[in-house]
C-alpha cells in the first residue's frame, strides 16, 4: 500500500506561508531625505567654488597677459664707413652708426644698466666701444643710439682694409653691429632680476660706404643669454 500522505493535492494551499514585505521605518527615509540634501549642497558648493576658480584664473591670466614684458625693439638707421673709396682709408678709419631702441610695453619700463656696440666682418670683431650711460626708459617711448668708432677702438689693419675693397669691387660690404645690454623690466616700484640682451643688426653698406636702402629702419633680432 502506498502512503497518500506524500501525494500532493493541488487544490490545498501551499502550508508556508509568503515572507512578509518589511516597510522602513520613519528614521529610513529620514536619513535618505538627509543624506539627499548633503550631496545636493555637497555639488552647489563644488560648482561655485570651481566657478570662482575659474574666474579667478582668467583675471590672473588677463593680468599676467597685460603685465608680462616684451623686449626692446631695435631698428638700425644708420650706419656708413667714410672714405670707403679712398685707397688711403685705412690710416683713418672710421664706422658711424644710429639705432634707435623703442620700449612698446604698455604699463612696463626698461632700466638699462649698460650698453656696448660692437661692429664684426666676417664673423670677426673689429672694434667695441661703451655706449650711453644707465638710464630709464619709459613705456611706449623711443631712445636713439649713436655711435662712432673709430682710432683705437677700431681695429682695421691695411690687410682688412684691402678686403673691404675687394668686396666692394664686388658690390657690397656685410658687416654685423651687435649692441648688448643689462637690463632689468621695472613694473611700478618692482623691478625684474637682470637680463644680458643682444641686438643683432646685419648691414650692408654700397660702394660710397653707406648703409644701402634695403636694411635701413630694419628691426634687428634681439634674443637674451
Amino acid at each position: 500500500m502506498y502512503n497518500n500522505d506524500h501525494i500532493h493535492n493541488p487544490h490545498v494551499p501551499n502550508s508556508n506561508p509568503k515572507p512578509l514585505k518589511r516597510h522602513h521605518t520613519t528614521q529610513y527615509y529620514m536619513q535618505r531625505v538627509q543624506d539627499s540634501l548633503t550631496t545636493r549642497i555637497s555639488k552647489i558648493f563644488c560648482s561655485i567654488f570651481l566657478s570662482l576658480l575659474f574666474i579667478v584664473g582668467l583675471i590672473a591670466f588677463i593680468f599676467w597677459l597685460s603685465l608680462r614684458p616684451h623686449r626692446p625693439r631695435f631698428f638700425i638707421n644708420e650706419f656708413s664707413i667714410p672714405g670707403l673709396d679712398q685707397e688711403s682709408g685705412f690710416l683713418n678709419p672710421q664706422i658711424t652708426f644710429k639705432v634707435t631702441a623703442r620700449n612698446s610695453n604698455q604699463n612696463v619700463g626698461v632700466y638699462y644698466e649698460s650698453m656696448s656696440g660692437s661692429v664684426f666682418y666676417k664673423n670677426k670683431k673689429i672694434g667695441s666701444m661703451p655706449l650711453l650711460f644707465p638710464f630709464y626708459q619709459d613705456h611706449k617711448t623711443t631712445t636713439s643710439v649713436d655711435g662712432t668708432l673709430g682710432g683705437a677702438r677700431l681695429n682695421v689693419s691695411s690687410q682688412r682694409w684691402a678686403e673691404f675693397q675687394h668686396d666692394r669691387a664686388h658690390g657690397n660690404i656685410v658687416f654685423r653691429l651687435e649692441l648688448t645690454s643689462v637690463i632689468r623690466f621695472r613694473i611700478s616700484t618692482w623691478d625684474s632680476k637682470r637680463h644680458t640682451m643682444h641686438a643683432d643688426c646685419n648691414v650692408v653698406v654700397g660702394p660710397n660706404g653707406h648703409i644701402l636702402p634695403a636694411y635701413r629702419n630694419v628691426r634687428c633680432p634681439v634674443y637674451f643669454s
